[in-house]
């Protein structure tokens, strides 16, 4: 009987651009010129801003922990050298489920094209997408996490979901623009639903922008203005002069100028894409639904920020992401078969995942095992000693997979490093063992890092040294 078994691992393959694209167009804030030439990129290298007008041509990669400013737009800065409204370029790339990709600029500000992602969005599918070779990783939300901006009343909130999903709700206070809500129940949903949402302002704001010396490279036909106020000769005179216009007007909808909606919720669509682009600078890929309640770049990089510090706390912990009720690769009989260990030293239940390079093995802890007799009998504890050896047995069962003729073969301890208890393993625990080589297998030589967790607590960790050897025969 065939005892080895491989499954696909939890992660899918990166992807990146199959060539350059370039585009040109006008930076909204500084009214400059600029071409964004977006490039394939090399695996993990997530999305990384290139100046190429500045000497050195620095990099800046799209991580929530450079961002500067949030006016108008997200600003990343990293070491003096700025990136300006990254936002829609990167939800566009979330959108078009890429992972790696460079983008060069000659200027501090991709361009503003039409006010959406739509023009990013068909450069990237123009450039075309490729898979490559490495897993991609996700920060899996297994339990509610937001972040809540008294002053405003913004609050972001993520909850548990195979999918990544997006939800914002809007309310402007306006009777041009009141509350609106937008959803996507799947990334997939980005290019013909959120892609081409335009962003947007309110005449007042406008003018306050104007005087400001903002907002350079605007135009009416790359902005959705929402009139709130009403439009003055003085106004008027200043709008003309500002986007060379003849002419400007309000239309039945109130919306400044000839512009048509591409939604009857355009606004909320935006604020949507916005929600995906700040969200992209967490710097991996998201599993959980997101609900935006008056998001803006603000609260949403600070959210973002939240959502990195998770991040990187779960890959400290190394946390496998595996489902516990999935089918096995092997059951207790298939390790059994695979094992010379028997009840009550056989200490793993069933094999959840197996690769070339990784396993990961479980254990139901009960009242019944033997050693809580002794250990300690009015407050069971689980001996360190046998988390170890669950964690050795979890590796060996790594290595006898790999051999066609298991049965003949027996792994044997003869190193144990930097062995850490960080939480009692008491009855009613489940606990997930897993196992990955440091170093190929070499003359029956496995060198492992092991890891035991309960919940997403590391319990016990340690690097196992093993020889496999061929058993005597009888």
């Amino acid at each position: 009987m065939k005892t080895t078994q491989k499954i696909k691992l939890v992660s899918d393959k990166q992807k990146t651009l199959k060539e350059e694209v370039s585009l040109c167009g006008i930076g909204l804030h500084t009214g400059y010129e600029v071409t964004l030439t977006i490039k394939p990129a090399k695996e993990n290298t997530g999305f990384v801003f290139v100046r190429t007008d500045l000497e050195g041509t620095p990099h800046v990669e799209a991580d929530v922990n450079y961002v500067t400013t949030t006016e108008r737009g997200t600003t990343l800065e990293k070491l003096g050298v700025k990136i300006h409204t990254c936002e829609h370029v990167l939800a566009a790339l979330v959108g078009c489920d890429v992972d790696n990709a460079i983008l060069e600029l000659n200027s501090a500000e991709p361009p503003i094209m039409d006010g959406s992602s739509k023009y990013f969005v068909e450069a990237i599918e123009k450039a075309g997408i490729i898979e490559q070779n490495a897993n991609r990783e996700y920060l899996v939300i297994k339990e509610v996490l937001n972040y809540v901006e008294p002053s405003t009343g913004s609050e972001l909130t993520i909850i548990p979901s195979d999918t990544y999903e997006v939800t914002t709700m809007v309310d402007f206070g306006t009777k041009v623009l009141g509350t609106q809500n937008a959803t996507m129940k799947d990334i997939s949903e980005f290019k013909e639903e959120i892609s081409s949402a335009r962003t947007f302002s309110f005449l007042h704001e406008l003018e306050m922008l104007l005087d400001a010396g903002l907002i350079k490279g605007g135009d009416i036909s790359n902005a959705i203005v929402y009139v709130d106020k009403e439009l003055t000769p003085e106004t008027a005179e200043k709008l003309k002069k500002a986007f060379n216009k003849e002419e400007v007007s309000i239309r039945p909808n109130g919306i400044l100028d000839n512009l048509n909606l591409n939604y009857p919720n355009e606004a909320a669509r935006h604020k949507l894409l916005d929600v995906i682009g700040d969200l992209a600078l967490v710097g991996v890929k998201l599993k959980g639904k997101v609900i935006a309640n008056k998001p803006g770049h603000f609260v949403n990089t600070q959210f973002a920020k939240k959502l990195n510090r998770q991040w990187k706390l779960q890959k400290k912990k190394n946390v496998p992401d595996i489902d516990i009720h999935k089918e096995p690769v092997f059951d207790i009989n298939g390790i059994m078969r695979l094992m010379p260990h028997r009840p009550p030293f056989l200490l793993i239940d069933k094999v959840l995942e197996l690769s070339d390079s990784h396993v990961v093995g479980l254990k139901n802890v009960t009242m019944n095992e033997p050693f809580f007799v002794g250990h300690f009998p009015k407050e069971p504890v689980m001996p360190g000693v046998l988390q170890v050896e669950a964690l050795a047995q979890t590796g060996g069962i790594l290595v006898l997979a790999s051999v066609p003729d298991p049965e003949n073969y027996s792994t044997y301890f003869i190193k144990i490093d930097k062995v850490k208890f960080k939480k009692k393993v008491v009855p009613g625990d489940t606990m997930v063992f897993k196992i990955e080589l440091i170093t190929p297998i070499r003359r029956g030589i496995v060198h492992m890092q092991g890891f035991g967790y309960v919940g997403d607590s590391v319990v016990v960790e340690a690097e196992l040294m093993a020889q496999v050897a061929k058993n005597n025969p009888d």
